[in-house]
């Protein structure tokens, strides 16, 4: 047997933490391979962690109510050599061992961790003239320390440089640079005044994990995306007829709800295929096209919290298919049981700000995309309609579409076209569709 170091595993691409509910192996007791033996929580959902092979749980780190970074060891294990190690876990191993010496070793003699990608593709500077160890940019890294934070951070090193000891010390403190501006030598440029509101008084509510998530994701997005908010509206009589006439067929046959979501999501695939630039994001100067069509829905869960449930390659899948992970997606988020990949990996996301009954709304970009589409209720009224005998006042269904894009890439024809085709696919959707 050999020992094993058993560590917080990654639960999604913005999950940098989890908290541990509960031990279900003590200390002493054996176990099999793939026997859970812990469960984690994290801002949005709830994990089982299974053993890697079979052994015996040697020793907790941590216990239950415990916040552990992701990469952190956790616990020791004793496990059979026989047992074949699952490929992620061992390279997290690797990874946390070789952290563990870079963080044993004097600070001038720092080194980075051995690993196969380098650390300087993982995070980047955009300032050539500040020289950050590899050490430093790892744990800014993990910590998703941006180099504007970075480089606010009062350094104590040999000429000026930042020690980890500095960077630990920062953190502790509070992060109170965590939303910087970018840092400038013009004494003209904008700074983020240091201002203390009297905020009043009465009853207290400490914002819960995720609750505190999300304040971070916005104000983040703010700080980073300079938002522009483009506005249509679309006549959505063709759709909402066709759908109430075939709802009830679709459910008998399929044995799914048809709700508007599917067919909008439908549409809005359509019009990334056709406006693929919509469909990216920035890493420093460069623009990532993305190849899949991944469309998240902004979903509302019991608590009151958000969370975006993904359709993965919504582009090629028929209108069945959408709507059972759009009813599966909603199912799980109304009893809290999302899985990590279910809320991963959105390219675009929607928000049906119709559901409260908003005519419309200006949404923020769920990072790191570049544009969000928020759909308005779905409202009828009188409407001036051109026929061939002249101009006649019809009831149309009609509802408003914003898109909020990120100017920094999207500029004001992509954006402007992309919604607008959003609402020619609404407005021309056939109404003698067969299910």
């Amino acid at each position: 047997m050999s020992k094993f170091d058993l560590t917080m595993p990654k639960m999604g691409e913005s999950i940098t933490e989890g908290t541990i509910i509960n031990w279900l192996i003590n200390e002493g007791d054996s176990f099999e391979e793939g026997d859970i033996i812990l469960e984690v929580a994290t801002d949005k959902v709830d994990n089982e962690v299974p053993a890697p092979k079979s052994g015996t749980l040697v020793k907790t780190l941590f216990k239950a109510k415990d916040v552990v970074p992701v990469g952190e060891v956790i616990a020791v294990l004793e496990v059979y050599e026989t047992s074949q190690i699952k490929k992620e876990l061992v390279i997290s191993s690797k990874s946390e061992k070789s952290h563990k010496e870079v963080r044993n070793a004097a600070p001038q003699k720092a080194t980075a961790p051995s690993t196969s990608i380098s650390i300087s593709s993982l995070f980047s500077t955009s300032n050539s003239n500040t020289f950050f160890s590899p050490l430093i940019q790892k744990i800014a890294k993990e910590q998703h320390i941006s180099f504007e934070e970075l480089a606010r951070i009062p350094a104590t090193g040999h000429e000026g440089r930042l020690r980890k000891s500095d960077v630990f010390t920062y953190i502790e403190d509070g992060r109170p640079f965590k939303f910087a501006q970018p840092v400038t030598q013009d004494p003209t440029a904008y700074r983020i005044p240091q201002l203390n509101f009297d905020k009043g008084k009465g009853k207290i509510i400490e914002m819960d994990r995720m609750r505190q998530m999300i304040a971070d994701h916005m104000v983040y997005s703010k700080h980073t995306s300079p938002h522009v908010t483009a506005y249509v509206e679309a006549d959505m009589t063709n759709m909402v007829n066709w759908r109430n006439a075939n709802k009830k067929v679709f459910e008998e046959k399929y044995g799914e709800r048809l709700t508007f979501t599917p067919l909008f999501v439908e549409a809005v695939a359509k019009a990334v295929k056709d406006f693929p630039n919509i469909n990216t994001s920035v890493d420093g100067n460069n623009i990532i096209v993305k190849e899949d069509i991944n469309i998240g829905m902004a979903t509302a869960l019991p608590s009151g919290n958000l969370i975006v449930p993904v359709v993965k390659n919504a582009d090629q899948k028929d209108l069945k298919t959408l709507a059972q992970n759009v009813n599966d997606m909603a199912d799980k988020a109304r009893e809290n049981k999302l899985g990590g990949d279910d809320i991963k990996g959105s390219t675009f996301t929607i928000s049906n700000v119709g559901t409260f009954g908003s005519v419309m709304g200006t949404p923020i970009i769920n990072q790191p995309e570049v544009a969000i589409l928020a759909l308005g209720i779905i409202k009828k009224r009188a409407e001036v309609m051109e026929t061939e005998t002249g101009d006649e006042i019809a009831i149309r269904s009609m509802m408003y579409l914003s898109l909020s894009f990120d100017h920094r890439v999207v500029d004001g024809f992509l954006g402007g076209s992309f919604v607008r085709r959003v609402a020619d696919y609404f407005e021309q959707f056939d109404f003698n569709r067969k299910i």
